[in-house]
């Protein structure tokens, strides 16, 4: 019998609930809250950005069928977290807090980032 390889879990420098800047692309420029990260693919929904049009079959309770705009997914590398102080685009890393975990700071101005999905 073969074993299942797990591959370990990737650590990003974006997570749901952060609000991003578009770095590249065709979106670039336009700023954003995740609404969630697609860790298989290295990529990420980010409100209003990346719109893209999906056809509707026609069913029963919707005869016409419709268009329905909804976001894409932007590549990881092209978002830079924006930091809550300041407002500004930074890089992050990791460091130790006072509680003993790890958890993201701003490169620019060295506060600690909330993880947005928990309540601190």
């Amino acid at each position: 019998m073969e074993k299942k390889v797990t591959l370990p879990k990737h650590k990003f420098h974006i997570q749901a609930g952060d609000t991003v800047v578009v770095i590249g692309g065709n979106s670039k420029g336009l700023r954003g809250v995740v609404k969630e990260v697609i860790v298989e693919k290295d990529r990420a929904r980010v409100e209003g950005v990346a719109m893209i049009t999906k056809h509707m079959k026609p069913t029963a309770s919707n005869p016409q069928g419709s268009l329905v705009k909804t976001e894409g997914s932007v590549h990881i590398s092209n978002l830079m977290v924006i930091d809550p102080a300041t407002g500004e685009p930074t890089r992050t890393g990791r460091k130790v807090n006072e509680k003993g975990k790890l958890q993201r700071f701003s490169k620019k101005t060295g506060n600690f980032i909330p993880d947005a999905y928990r309540k601190q």
